[in-house]
């Protein structure tokens, strides 16, 4: 009988550093090479620790995914809770972070990252549910805002709002494709188009 071997960490902030560090080469070697190309071999040797060490703190390449979906949705949370935050008008500070949303979404990096997960989710049943419940999550939270007292379409119902939801994330999301396809594209030429098509999305309907 094998013996269970528990994990310790007795440094928690040592112990994020580590898992930040696995996270960070594990996206670098995903990019690179693609989920199934890149073995734990590849990612240790990237992040300079050894595989074993790893197994620390990650059972396995999904799991790997799963903490770099969770640290993406905090990322994606913590503007939310600004725009929440913010006591001025709502409409004028999301259309304010319409810029770095746009940003995040053009960047080379992170497309090639997002795109190699949405193609792996399409194969992996558990890397497609992890990704949906993310949306659901994120979803959830927009919903949040538009129905909160500042919001302009707070009296939509709700199959208007799951649409307005939807149309503005397939726009965002829409970027990764859109820059890979056409490299040369520009954010400031996105946002002539995108901030009056989330203005209306963020209105009332006539």
């Amino acid at each position: 009988m094998t013996e269970k071997i528990t994990k310790r960490h007795t440094d928690p902030a040592l112990a994020a550093a580590r898992r930040n560090q696995v996270l960070t080469a594990a996206a670098e070697c995903f990019r690179r090479k693609g989920y199934h190309g890149a073995g734990m071999a590849e990612i240790s040797k990237t992040a300079g620790m050894s595989a074993g060490h790893i197994y620390n703190y990650f059972d396995s390449k999904e799991a790997i995914i799963e903490a770099i979906i969770q640290r993406d949705m905090e990322e994606m949370f913590s503007i939310f809770q600004q725009f929440e935050d913010d006591p001025g008008d709502l409409l004028t500070i999301m259309l304010d972070g319409a810029d770095h949303g746009v940003e995040r979404h053009i960047d080379k990096e992170k497309n090639a990252l997002e795109l190699e997960m949405l193609a792996e989710a399409a194969r992996n049943q558990k890397v497609a549910f992890l990704m949906q419940q993310s949306d659901t999550q994120a979803r959830a939270r927009m919903r949040r805002l538009l129905t909160g007292e500042r919001s302009l379409v707070k009296d939509a119902t709700d199959k208007e709002l799951d649409a307005r939801i939807n149309v503005i994330f397939s726009m965002i999301t829409g970027l990764a494709m859109r820059r890979t396809l056409y490299p040369e594209l520009q954010k400031d030429t996105i946002l002539l188009a995108f901030r009056p098509a989330l203005r209306t999305l963020l209105s009332p309907f006539e």
